[in-house]
């Protein structure tokens, strides 16, 4: 049975808003990454530019291919053997043509790098797992935190003007699934090319 508070959170995901959360890494602020106006906001809450690309979770890597265009095949062995997290970039996102009408089938444009990839990590936490695959789309996560500060590796570290900007803080206790550390970056090209940007 799904942890009450994030059943809460996932109502809020589900009617457009922005959510507090803690993840297997870090604290993240979090929207529908389908959502661009969603996704806009968490950019004026971090004060952050638009023009950054943002990490998205997914429940697991059948969701990734519904949002990838082509999945090198490196990036399933590396997910296989995966023990701790792991951002893997990915070249060629499935991106909405309409910047401003959200489609659950695409991904928000303002949610992508410019070039057209995306970051995506399945959390090593199951119930976080387990809501996003209610939710049934990826969730953006980037680090709770005003652009340029430290990334709160706890809820105490979380300034409150950014506690104040969302729409549901999630029951801080989950964090103690959460490494406290940044995922590993892995950049993989469509031919099987491995750029590590993180350990």
């Amino acid at each position: 049975m799904m942890n009450g508070s994030l059943f809460e959170a996932l109502g809020v995901l589900r009617s457009g808003g922005v959510i507090l959360y803690p993840t297997d890494t870090i604290w993240g602020l979090g929207c529908d990454a389908t959502d661009p106006a969603a996704v806009d906001r968490i950019f004026r809450i971090k004060n952050r530019p638009d023009s950054k690309s943002l990490v998205l979770l997914a429940s697991d890597l059948d969701m990734v291919t519904r949002y990838v265009k082509a999945i090198p095949e490196i990036a399933l062995d590396l997910v296989a053997v995966n023990d701790k997290p792991m951002t893997i970039i990915y070249p060629d996102a499935v991106v909405a043509a309409a910047e401003d009408k959200p489609d659950k089938r695409f991904l928000a444009r303002n949610a992508v790098a410019a070039d057209g990839s995306v970051g995506i990590r399945i959390p090593l936490m199951p119930e976080l797992c387990d809501m996003i695959r209610r939710f049934g789309r990826p969730v953006v996560s980037t680090s709770a935190n005003v652009s340029g500060e430290p990334s709160p590796k706890r809820f105490a570290d979380i300034p409150e003007s950014i506690r104040a900007a969302v729409d549901y803080v999630v029951d801080p206790t989950l964090e103690s699934s959460s490494s406290g550390l940044a995922s590993q970056i892995i950049k993989l090209s469509l031919s099987g090319e491995i750029q590590i940007i993180r350990m």
